[in-house]
């Protein structure tokens, strides 16, 4: 490759606008740029570790990694050094000019909506080297990428605007050096003393050595002097492999941030060394908080893979069910080979053994969680319980598990309701458990399936989450209970309904047959069938879907999301023993009235009108005669 002239090239339009933010937001945690900066530094350390594995000579004459961090009070700069896998000149215009990330427009947006979000999200999108221009109004890149010879290293410059400059230099030593130009009042981080504190809060994990040169106090100078010695300022060891009475809660707590980006303490977390026919070392947290992303089923998921503590991958999905994505934290195996792929991941009989260990250490964490600390699983459920849902029908080696962790409002109770506490408190001869699905919980409140009920005292769920209807296509029954759905087939209480109840039903039902007969002839085209119901008690009527058919919720939800349902006419039941109903017999406007019986009920259900227009005509037609 022949040496390139100086050029100079223009960010690319994304980059412009993440670089404005920085340069005109983000001052509410100025320090962060150290730790992006230093983690960049070890990511690139990681890399050269990780291809050398095939190619050694990429070491050349310096095996050992490390991080180097340094500053020039005279000339206001900062310096963040390291000997990593490096960049050529074509990898710093692509890495340094533009972002291929998909999320950027994302990251835009979160930020733009909240300008108080600091830079934790930086991190989070791999945006991370633009938080230099937090405090500093130039940055030098000087780098040469392992395996080049000298006279291809490259200098990249930029002020943060919209220009960046390029060009070829000597370099000897491979590797990447970063040096910030600060701006006027950033001198605070010209201090040996802040920069220590600052890696020691956010980057003591690390388990590449970080060192910075070595003071003394001078007393004629009266201020600490460079002794031209180096010295490591972390531990530079993984906190995953010290042993856990040696590691104190806010270690764990500052090793969560440092990974996740999150300015907030973790809900929970477990830390375990697995031994046996696969050995692996797993340190997992579950995050107070839902992130943004979130519901994102292809975001890849929140745990680092390290063979033998030498990273491998970021976000190594096959180690953690998609039903789990939110957990973050970190796996290291002593038995994967260090060249593993996501390809070989999948396929990797080691990997599944830690998947499966993994699940359920993380079940365990959540049921730990759920019996004793009652509160924080509540708040747990608000953030991520829609998503742990998801597992009941991807996980059935775990599905009882999963049952028992879950949560539901329900006609007693606003929220917190499990499985096992219904069932606890069910009523003597009571055979099922008993679930509403609707759009909300208000609509799944209000729904007239729920009168009789409602009248017997019997608890039934109110499910609301979209996810609901899938789920319950994989829950059939907990605990030798069936789930019932009050709005499928005809309600049967069973033991619950004494026997007059059953006859009055039975004697009202075949005094009803001959207006039930042209209610059938009305509604042909509306209904698969029209029939008496014991299950309503204000209302006049209701709808209902045969045992076998899919719900009307799941229906509509599948309409709203473009997809098409099976066609099947639904049945309306009525309720003999209401004014309307009774009226029905004599009236001359029967079938209007039909209509608008069956058009109320659907309504009532959550349902759409196909002819709106045409439900108004009739009940302007009948409150025209009323008034007539």
């Amino acid at each position: 490759m022949r040496p390139m002239d100086k050029q100079t090239l223009s960010f690319q339009a994304e980059v412009k606008q993440i670089l404005h933010l920085v340069t005109h937001s983000l001052y509410s945690n100025k320090e962060i740029f150290l730790r992006e900066l230093i983690s960049n530094a070890s990511d690139a350390c990681d890399k050269l570790r990780f291809e050398a594995l095939d190619k050694p000579a990429l070491y050349e004459d310096a095996p050992k990694l490390e991080i180097r961090v340094w500053f020039d009070k005279d000339q206001k700069t900062l310096t963040i050094s390291d000997n990593g896998v490096g960049m050529s000149a074509e990898e710093a215009v692509q890495h340094l000019g533009t972002i291929a990330k998909s999320g950027t427009r994302d990251f835009l947006a979160a930020l733009e909506g909240d300008k108080k979000k600091d830079a934790n999200l930086i991190g989070q999108f791999g945006v991370g080297f633009y938080s230099g221009f937090i405090v500093a109004d130039r940055i030098t890149v000087e780098s040469r990428r392992a395996g080049l010879p000298a006279a291809q290293g490259v200098r990249w410059t930029s002020e943060g605007t919209g220009e960046f400059e390029v060009e070829t230099i000597e370099r000897a030593q491979r590797g990447t050096d970063v040096t910030l130009h600060l701006r006027d009042g950033e001198e605070d981080f010209l201090s040996a003393w802040r920069l220590k504190s600052i890696i020691n809060k956010y980057s003591d994990h690390i388990s590449l050595p970080i060192l910075m040169p070595k003071e003394q106090w001078d007393e004629e100078k009266k201020e600490q002097v460079a002794t031209g010695e180096w010295e490591t300022v972390n531990k530079a060891a993984a906190l995953w492999t010290r042993p856990k009475s040696e590691i104190t809660d806010a270690e764990y707590i500052d090793f969560y941030k440092q990974i996740s980006y999150d300015t907030e303490p973790p809900l929970a977390y477990t830390h375990n060394r697995v031994e046996g026919r696969t050995e692996y070392t797993q340190l997992l947290y579950v995050p107070a908080k839902a992130p943004f992303d979130l519901w994102n089923r292809d975001k890849r998921g929140g745990v680092k893979l390290y063979v033998k503590r030498v990273f491998i991958m970021d976000d190594a999905e096959a180690l953690m069910p998609v039903y789990l994505r939110f957990v973050k934290g970190v796996i290291d195996s002593a038995d994967l080979p260090l060249n593993v792929s996501r390809e070989l991941l999948q396929e990797s009989r080691d990997v599944k053994a830690i998947r499966e260990g993994s699940t359920k250490r993380v079940l365990s964490l959540l049921e730990d969680v759920a019996e004793n600390q009652k509160d924080k699983y509540a708040e747990f459920w608000r953030q991520f319980g829609a998503v742990l849902k998801e597992g009941v029908g991807e996980d059935f080696a775990n599905q009882e598990r999963l049952a028992k962790l879950l949560r539901f409002a329900s006609t007693h109770a606003d929220e917190g309701v499990g499985l096992a506490d219904y069932v606890a408190r069910m009523k003597e001869g009571q055979e099922a458990i008993y679930y509403v699905t609707a759009d909300s919980l208000a609509a799944a409140r209000s729904s007239p399936q729920l009168e009789i009920f409602r009248k017997k005292g019997i608890e039934v769920l109110l499910l609301v989450d979209r996810v609901d209807e899938w789920m319950l296509s994989h829950l059939y029954e907990f605990e030798g209970k069936p789930l019932q759905s009050v709005a499928k087939g005809g309600v049967d209480l069973g033991k619950l309904q004494d026997e007059e109840e059953k006859k009055a039903a039975e004697a009202t039902a075949e005094a009803f047959k001959p207006v039930l007969e042209r209610l059938k002839a009305a509604l042909k085209d509306r209904a698969k069938d029209v029939r008496t119901t014991t299950r309503l008690v204000d209302s006049p009527a209701c709808i209902v879907v045969d045992e076998g058919d899919m719900s009307s919720h799941l229906a509509r939800m599948l309409k709203q999301a473009g997809q098409s349902a099976p066609k099947a006419l639904p049945i309306l039941e009525v309720n003999p023993e209401h004014g309307l109903v009774k009226q029905l017999g004599d009236d001359a406007r029967f079938d209007d009235l039909a209509q608008v019986l069956f058009d109320q009920a659907l309504l009532a259900e959550g349902g759409q009108l196909e002819d709106p227009a045409a439900y108004v005509q009739r009940v302007n037609r009948m409150l025209g005669g009323a008034a007539g």
